[in-house]
């Protein structure tokens, strides 16, 4: 046997004892023994640097360093799931469900851990890339440091796609967690609060050796990709486990919300015999065909639920309640805490969200109040404890007048928030609408943090986002912790959000209500700023899922003369105003005025580029079928119920044959 052939087979061997160790934790030999191989192996591989391979076992020791983590841009994205806290939420999904496709439904049920969401990328067997959730589009690339989790395989094995994602959750299990605790409190140091902060923030450590020292484990439970050979959510975690993932084997198929529920049931009193943090369990419709009609929203998949086990409680003194004003000059009272753990993190505030929730729950200073860490990240109180109560205490009297401006607040009919009307001088607002408008989803500045804004703001040098493109390397300079470097990467990053879309730019101007989903639709439609500046109530509205409210906050953003100056300096420093000629390129009116539903499997393009082509050439997709539908357009497999449907409303049932020449 030659070298290579030596050091391959001593390869083979350490990733099958590792599989069997820290994924069926069944081990075959001794850790002694895996050290005298693994030692072998790091031998003949540094006599013989021509063979090194960046997947090879001995290469989970860590060592590299990564100063800057990459943002990758996710090639399918990271959706949330929508949660939901009882029997009724999950018939009401299953009601929703059934109107949306044919034929019986089954369920996927999974226990939700709770650590960091990662995704993982492999080509030709070998791990190539993983990069974190951030904010569902794109993350940070933490290749070096994934790496270095055992039950992360690096080379997989049996039949596994060219390429493909598959998604997880990084977690610290219970016994690590305490280890690293017991080590810490022993050097004198603060322990961790809690294993999924610690999982997360893991990741994130510049030296992967440092990572590799910690416990840390990779529970797999989803696949991403074109051509996959599953056809179903419950197969997609088999095949995983063949491949050689760590997947949980307390998923199971059921067919019924019942049965769902049965299993929510269980786990809600066993979690606490998981050597993992779970906060509730995962509902999937099982089929992958299923998946794809039912679609998404702007935020999360129609076809997945998590229902959370209930929420962890506690009772603590209310001291004081504060406001806060909001870059829209919406005021969120804040409950200020005599601090109190709860779910692992010390609570030091609340969100008491408007007047009417102060009043209902008789909410005052000095009260002993129940605060709830539930589907939320910000605690919340549902309750006060009104036998602890000061007899003389009195109700709470809401501001009237802006905590930072001293503006009179107004509230609208209908509204359940206070604002702040003073949007060009309340130091607040300016700053959480440049805050917003340098965000990553809108024009993502790279050298610009919010901190940095407010330090602009608070030193006179910008009012509002325009100024940000007025600014020199040497108004910066004398400001606190600014130095050469960091001036420059400012003004350089300024500079480079020139060539930021315009889908992004609407989004980042921050109009009322115009979310991320909202600005690419008004895009789309006017095509530019100057059209969309002059619709009408009446145009505004006849754009998909546009609503009144959108409307109307669109029109008095642009009825805003400060605001029509700003739009026109932004163009004149070169802003993206309009879409760009290659997005313009690909548009199309050619099915204005008509709504289409797609159903079935198709074979010249998939589902989701099908629906895309009826959106680029001016058409509405809907996900039901009614009287409003013009065509649906139907592939193999299509639902017999649709069917009868679209004959019994007399709607035309056309191939994707059909549909391509109508494009063309």
């Amino acid at each position: 046997m030659n070298t290579e052939e030596k050091i391959n087979q001593l390869r083979n061997q350490l990733r099958e004892h590792n599989y069997n160790y820290y994924v069926l934790d069944n081990p075959a030999i001794s850790d002694y023994d895996f050290d005298v191989l693994l030692k072998e192996l790091q031998g003949l591989e540094n006599a013989h640097p021509e063979y090194f391979d960046p997947n090879s076992p001995t290469q989970r020791v860590g060592g590299e360093v990564t100063k800057n983590f990459e943002t990758v841009a996710h090639e399918f994205r990271m959706y949330s799931l929508d949660n939901s806290y009882s029997k009724e939420d999950l018939e009401d999904w299953e009601k929703r469900i059934k109107k949306m496709v044919d034929g019986p439904v089954q369920y996927t049920c999974e226990l939700k851990y709770d650590g960091a969401s990662m995704s993982l990328t492999y080509e030709e067997g070998k791990l190539v890339r993983a990069v974190t959730r951030g904010d569902g589009f794109q993350g940070d690339d933490v290749t070096a440091n994934v790496k270095t989790i055992k039950s992360v395989p690096l080379q997989l094995k049996g039949d596994y796609p060219p390429k493909f994602e598959i998604r997880g959750e990084i977690v610290l299990p219970f016994e690590g967690f305490t280890k690293m605790n017991a080590e810490r409190v022993a050097n004198g140091e603060e322990p961790y609060r809690n294993p999924r902060n610690t999982a997360s923030g893991s990741l994130k450590l510049q030296d992967s050796a440092e990572v590799a020292k910690r416990p840390l484990e990779c529970l797999l439970y989803s696949l991403k990709g074109n051509n996959l050979p599953v056809t179903t959510q419950f197969e997609g975690l088999e095949k995983a486990r063949q491949w050689g993932f760590k997947v949980p084997e307390v998923a199971v198929l059921v067919n019924s919300i019942q049965k769902v529920l049965q299993f929510v049931n269980h786990w809600d009193i066993h979690r606490h015999e998981l050597p993992y943090e779970t906060d509730g369990v995962v509902v999937k419709v099982n089929n992958l065909q299923q998946q794809e009609e039912l679609g998404h929203t702007a935020k999360a998949p129609r076809w997945a639920m998590a229902y959370k086990f209930k929420a962890e409680q506690v009772s603590t003194k209310l001291e004081h309640i504060t406001y806060q004003v909001g870059r829209t000059g919406a005021i969120t009272p804040v409950a200020n805490l005599e601090p109190v753990e709860l779910a692992g993190t010390i609570v030091k505030r609340a969100s008491l969200h408007n007047a009417d929730q102060i009043e209902k729950l008789d909410i005052r200073e000095g009260d002993t109040v129940y605060v709830e860490k539930g589907g939320e990240i910000i605690p919340k109180i549902i309750g006060v404890d009104f036998t602890k109560r000061d007899p003389n205490s009195q109700p709470t009297k809401y501001i009237t007048e802006c905590p930072e401006c001293s503006t009179t607040l107004v509230r609208t009919e209908g509204e359940a928030q206070h604002y702040c009307p003073n949007t060009e001088g309340c130091p607040p607002q300016i700053i959480g609408r440049i805050q917003h408008y340098i965000s990553r989803k809108a024009m993502d500045i790279e050298g610009l943090g919010g901190e940095t804004v407010a330090l602009l703001v608070n030193n006179g040098l910008i009012n509002n986002y325009a100024d940000l493109y007025t600014l020199q390397v040497k108004q910066l300079l004398p400001l606190e912790r600014m130095a050469q470097k960091s001036a420059d990467n400012l003004i350089a990053g300024v500079e480079a959000s020139k060539k930021v879309p315009f889908e992004r730019v609407l989004f980042g101007l921050g109009i009322r209500y115009v979310g991320e989903t909202v600005a690419k639709k008004l895009a789309k439609h006017f095509k530019g700023i100057d059209a969309l500046m002059v619709a009408s109530f009446e145009e505004l509205v006849a754009v998909d899922e546009i609503g009144d409210r959108i409307a109307e906050s669109v029109i008095e953003f642009f009825s805003s003369e400060e605001n029509k100056t700003t739009i026109e300096r932004l163009k004149e420093y070169g802003v993206q105003m309009q879409l760009s000629e290659e997005a313009m390129a690909n548009q199309t009116n050619t099915l204005a005025g008509s709504a289409f539903v797609v159903s079935g499997v198709f074979h010249k393009v998939s589902r989701t580029e099908l629906k895309k082509l009826i959106e680029d050439n001016g058409g509405k997709v809907s996900s039901s079928i009614s009287s409003k539908t013009s065509y649906v357009v139907a592939g193999d497999k299509m639902g017999p119920s649709k069917r009868t449907k679209a004959e019994g409303l007399a709607i035309p049932i056309i191939s994707e044959d059909d549909f391509l020449a109508m494009l063309s």
